[in-house]
């Protein structure tokens, strides 16, 4: 089956978050990440079937779920999961929360990979944690990691956890094998515990591969606890599902309390359901969406070099979200994101909001139909045109 990710779906007036957030209707949202396509018919068909039995009560977790999980990790990215290291919460950002409070105490510190999502920053203070960033470098249009930064503050005996982004949202990287091998042996060395958040690890672009880090060795899982949701793949973040791995069982019982201290050991039937139906038939149609989200990549980095070659973007391994430099302008981001929606209605995300490293980086979401992405882009050279 051919599934079709040109068509135009309306969303404005179906209270989302990302479209009908703007204060005009003329306002087009390149910021939030979701996406503007149908998620699988097999996902929309499954809920469907649970819908019309009408009755939505409280959610038992079956054994189904669980397999799902497993089968999917072991088929796609050859990742044996043992269904008692997995424990189901409401949300990647819930997750993170969580753990830190599981593994930490007020005042430990907490290290990120600057410029990185936002989320982290609140999770980490919401925990009384102080935050410590390694910023990554920024050389020959990507991002690498700054190892000897890295090591200097994980040797920090106050430094209790690393926050991985794997594969890392803004700026794109599928971090390899190799990458993830340093850095778990230098957290494994200051026993600092690396939590990684691997939400967009389905989103993965030719030529690249995506690594679970726990994956790497029974060292590495012993040390780790990750993060998965088949949330921003399949379209389906407003399902409110996601998954904590953890080999470790008196880390998961840390974890497991910390859950129900936050009140988030709970989900609903219908993320059960998608979950399911994503793993089990969803696989052809997420093989396709790739294929598509690459060629809008490849679009705008190629009009970007032809037509805006003062604003490049950041080499996109995965994920949907683009990195774009915009320091030419010698403008702060947020101030770029006001006049952008003011004089053009293109909404996009200001760099500074991942930390002060993303000054003068916008972040473009991409995930929409090609005639949208071309709307945007044109919308921004008229901006830029227009200063």
């Amino acid at each position: 089956m051919k599934y079709d990710f040109d068509k135009q779906i309306p969303r404005r007036g179906t209270d989302s978050y990302k479209w009908d957030s703007a204060k005009s209707g003329d306002v087009l949202p390149m910021w939030v990440a979701d996406m503007d396509f149908h998620t699988a018919p097999a996902i929309v068909d499954a809920l469907c079937r649970r819908v019309q039995h009408g009755i939505f009560g409280y959610t038992r977790v079956p054994d189904s779920y669980y397999k799902a999980i497993t089968d999917w990790f072991a088929r796609r990215h050859s990742w044996a999961i043992n269904r008692e290291w997995i424990i189901y919460t409401s949300g990647v950002v819930p997750a993170v929360s969580a753990i830190i409070k599981a593994l930490t105490v007020p005042g430990d510190k907490v290290l990120v990979q600057t410029p990185v999502y936002n989320c982290f920053f609140s999770s980490i203070r919401n925990n009384g944690c102080e935050i410590v960033t390694s910023p990554l470098v920024h050389t020959d249009n990507t991002f690498t990691i700054d190892y000897d930064d890295l090591e200097k503050k994980v040797a920090d005996p106050k430094m209790k956890v690393m926050l991985l982004c794997n594969p890392h949202n803004p700026v794109g990287r599928i971090w390899r094998r190799e990458e993830l091998i340093r850095i778990g042996k230098l957290c494994i060395r200051h026993e600092v515990t690396v939590v990684s958040d691997e939400i967009h690890c389905e989103l993965v672009f030719p030529g690249h591969t995506y690594t679970p880090f726990a994956s790497i060795s029974d060292e590495f899982l012993r040390h780790s606890v990750t993060c998965i949701s088949p949330s921003k793949a399949f379209n389906i973040a407003g399902l409110q599902i996601a998954n904590i791995i953890c080999a470790d069982a008196c880390c998961r019982a840390q974890i497991d309390r910390a859950i129900n201290d936050n009140e988030v050991c709970d989900v609903n039937p219908f993320g059960v359901i998608a979950t399911q139906s994503a793993y089990n038939e969803g696989e052809e149609w997420l093989n396709q969406l790739i294929q598509y989200l690459h060629a809008n990549y490849l679009y705008m980095q190629e009009f970007c070099r032809e037509h805006l070659p003062n604003f490049p973007i950041t080499l996109l391994e995965g994920t949907y979200l683009v990195w774009m430099d915009c320091r030419t302008l010698g403008i702060p981001s947020e101030d770029i994101e006001q006049q952008l929606v003011d004089k053009t209605g293109l909404w996009l995300n200001a760099g500074t909001m991942y930390g002060v490293e993303g000054e003068g980086f916008m972040r473009w979401n991409i995930a929409c139909p090609r005639a949208t992405l071309m709307e945007g882009i044109k919308r921004f050279m008229d901006f830029v045109r227009n200063l």
